[in-house]
């Protein structure tokens, strides 16, 4: 029997920002990018928080002070690249075993003074075991990755 290699969701875009700054708008206003509307919690979300550090977390807090805390950050190396979990199984709830988890690597690569190529990679799909079809069509289609991709070039846009 041999296993079935699954490929990742891999996306890239080109932002007009300095390499520091690109990483910096990226894990400094993820707040910013990542929609309100994809929520896990029975409030509306107030913010989303992005701790930028090895062993932090990115979670969403709602109106109301709860927390649901949907990723771990498992690589910060500014501003080269930075690494979390994607800790949301195929049922789209949180998922605790650690074993049960995607991830995602977002590298930062110089293409000149001001410009920066974003190259995000969701792998490990397969760990949400059965289902996780629909974790990478979430993930994958344009209100996924690509969505998010959008709303931080918008950012930089804004604020570069």
């Amino acid at each position: 029997m041999t296993e079935t290699q699954v490929e990742p969701v891999q996306l890239q875009i080109v932002v007009n920002a300095p390499l520091e700054r690109a990483f910096e708008l990226f894990t400094e206003r993820f707040d910013v990018i990542k929609p309100r509307d994809h929520n896990l919690l029975a409030v509306p979300i107030a913010e989303t928080v992005f701790e930028r550090k090895v062993g932090g977390h990115i979670y969403d807090r709602g109106e109301d002070g709860s927390e649901c805390r949907w990723a771990r950050v498992l690589a910060y190396e500014p501003p080269n690249r930075v690494v979390f979990s994607g800790d949301i199984n195929e049922r789209w709830e949180i998922e605790t075993d650690p074993d049960k988890t995607s991830e995602v690597e977002v590298r930062f690569i110089a293409e000149g003074p001001d410009r920066t190529r974003v190259e995000l990679e969701h792998r490990n799909l397969d760990r949400h075991g059965d289902g996780w079809q629909a974790v990478r069509a979430g993930v994958g289609t344009d209100s996924g990755w690509p969505n998010y991709l959008q709303r931080y070039r918008d950012v930089v846009e804004q604020e570069a």
